[in-house]
């Protein structure tokens, strides 16, 4: 794609937006900052780097701003059925998003995963791999670092193995990897695409554009990545906890097994994976197969997934203060994720529960909760919601809380010796928080202040 002396609308400037205009300047071209928010909303010096080097348009009209581009380039967190975007493409103009910028000034080969969740940790994993393996890797994508940021740096090669979330997948073109997982789709994100079926379509894309030379990587056990198997032309691997697959991961009297053309074979134990809970030997099964696609050895994955102690914000352990543990999993932001999380707590438990509404319910949450917990706080846009489907539930331990800090206090002042603060809120983050990870940094400052 030639951009030099193109003008190219960049619609939302957070960290995508960024690497985006970014990059775009780097191919010569004219990134055209748009932004809802006006520059005075965001930090100090955020933009210095692009004056003399592009059009600022943040907290103008976005139809004037997409009239003066030749392209836009989209941030994830832009929805698509905007306005703007409706005329762009009425106009000709090409609208991508910045996965698919990336991936077109990317010489690397693309290792892609979705899913609800588990995509932060597979992500994480597969990428210690590939790096144990020898390969320059790179991990980007909805994991942090936009693909763009580094897109540009790759060799041929080179690996980028990528978290990839619906909202990046709506938008890509030509984005093809060259190996991908779907892990599980479960509710979520309701308030962007209104049904299930919208969703789901939208992380199919991630297989969309493979081919025969290709591998797909689905999960067996969950029904809906199941009726997924006649989908991608690409080759099918699967990976299950609960059946043998002709082709793919399996468990097999305590041992982690892969079906291959040449025969089963061995990568550990399944107690030997560090990272805690049923729902992460999914997610290492499926970082095996993705490897195994790449012809990885059984010993460089074994000695990873025997090593590899997971990711912050995901069931991260903070410390323990008076006999309780303090275990941060804000990136639980659907009621899947808080469930399995729970699965993985061996210990009594107060959890901390609630944020921004994503219109999801909790009451099949909280009647699946499992008995190791025994409170929850509620906080957040959803506490109303959530003490509406407990009492629903039955479930009657539950206290309100008027702001985050508080609850960690609430929850702490509950919390008897030997017992575990789990803070999953099955929600996501924006009503106190700019992001999960915000939310996670001072659900930690809080807990290492007592």
């Amino acid at each position: 794609m030639e951009l030099r002396g193109k003008k190219v609308m960049v619609a939302g400037m957070a960290r995508s937006g960024i690497s985006s205009a970014r990059l775009l300047i780097e191919k010569g071209a004219v990134p055209v900052l748009y932004d809802a928010k006006h520059i005075s909303e965001f930090p100090e010096g955020t933009f210095d780097e692009f004056c003399g080097k592009a059009v600022f348009a943040l907290g103008a009209l976005a139809n004037a701003a997409a009239a003066e581009a030749d392209m836009v380039v989209l941030s994830p967190g832009v929805p698509t059925g905007l306005d703007f975007i409706k005329k762009a493409k009425e106009q000709g103009k090409p609208v991508i998003g910045e996965i698919e910028l990336g991936y077109l000034f990317s010489a690397a080969r693309i290792v892609a995963v979705t899913g609800t969740n588990g995509k932060t940790t597979t992500t994480a994993l597969t990428g210690e791999i590939f790096k144990n393996a020898g390969y320059t890797a790179y991990v980007l994508g909805n994991i942090g670092t936009p693909i763009t940021e580094y897109a540009s740096k790759t060799k041929a090669g080179d690996i980028i193995v990528a978290e990839t979330a619906a909202l990046q997948l709506e938008t890509i073109e030509k984005f093809v990897p060259r190996a991908c997982a779907v892990l599980n789709i479960t509710e979520d994100h309701l308030n962007r695409y209104g049904t299930m079926e919208n969703y789901t379509a939208a992380k199919r894309r991630i297989f969309e554009n493979q081919t025969q030379a290709d591998f797909c990587v689905l999960n067996y056990d969950n029904e809906i990545t199941r009726l997924m198997g006649d989908k991608p032309r690409s080759q099918i691997i699967w990976f299950s906890r609960q059946v043998k697959p002709n082709s793919g991961v399996f468990i097999e009297h305590g041992d982690i097994l892969s079906a291959e053309p040449d025969g089963v074979h061995f990568i550990c134990k399944a107690g030997e994976v560090r990272i805690p809970g049923p729902h992460n030997l999914e997610n290492a099964m499926a970082a095996t197969a993705l490897a195994r696609c790449y012809g990885i050895s059984e010993s460089v994955i074994r000695e990873t997934l025997t090593e590899f102690s997971g990711v912050e914000h995901r069931i991260e352990f903070v410390r323990e203060y008076e006999g309780v543990r303090y275990i941060n999993d804000s990136k639980g932001t659907n009621p899947d994720a808080t469930e399995k999380a729970a699965a993985a707590m061996d210990r009594p438990t107060v959890l901390i529960l609630g944020g921004y509404d994503k219109q999801s319910g909790f009451e099949a949450l909280l009647k699946g909760l499992g008995a190791q917990i025994k409170y929850i706080v509620a906080i957040g846009q959803t506490q109303q919601k959530i003490l509406r489907d407990a009492k629903a539930a039955g479930f009657l331990n539950i206290r309100e809380a008027g702001g985050f800090e508080e609850a960690v206090v609430m929850a702490r002042d509950i919390a008897k010796e030997g017992w575990n603060v789990l803070l999953s809120p099955a929600c996501a983050s924006y009503d106190m928080f700019t992001d999960f990870e915000q939310r996670g940094a001072v659900f930690k400052s809080i807990v290492n202040s007592f």
